[in-house]
C-alpha cells in the first residue's frame, strides 16, 4: 500500500472513532442509558462495519441524532421516562440550591 493511500486510510479510521466516540458520549447523556447501552450499540455498529466497512456517519448520519435513535430503541421506555423525572426533580433542587447560595451570599 502506498504511503498516500495508507495516510487516507489512516485519516478515515480517525474520523470512524472519532464518530464513535461522539456516539458513545450522547448515548450515554440519553435518559436511561447505562453501559449496557452504550456496549450494545457499539456492539451493533463494529459488527456492522466489519460486515459492510461503510462509514458510520454513511450508514447512520449524524451521531448525536443516531444516539437518540439508539436510546429510543434499546432503553425501556419505563427506564427512560422514570430517568427524566429523576433529573427533573435535581435539576429543580440544584436550581433552589443555587438560589440559596445567592441570597446567602455564598
Amino acid at each position: 500500500m502506498a504511503k498516500k493511500d495508507q495516510k487516507a486510510e489512516a485519516a478515515r479510521e480517525k474520523d470512524r472513532e472519532k464518530w464513535m466516540a461522539r456516539l458513545q458520549v450522547r448515548l450515554a447523556m440519553q435518559p436511561g442509558a447505562d453501559r449496557a447501552v452504550v456496549l450494545q450499540a457499539v456492539k451493533e455498529l463494529t459488527a456492522h462495519y466489519a460486515e459492510t466497512g461503510e462509514h458510520p456517519r454513511t450508514a447512520f448520519g449524524d451521531p448525536d441524532a443516531y444516539a437518540v435513535q439508539v436510546a429510543a430503541r434499546l432503553v425501556p421506555a419505563e427506564r427512560a421516562a422514570r430517568a427524566r423525572r429523576h433529573n427533573t426533580v435535581v435539576d429543580a433542587l440544584d436550581s433552589v440550591s443555587r438560589g440559596a447560595g445567592d441570597i446567602a451570599g455564598l
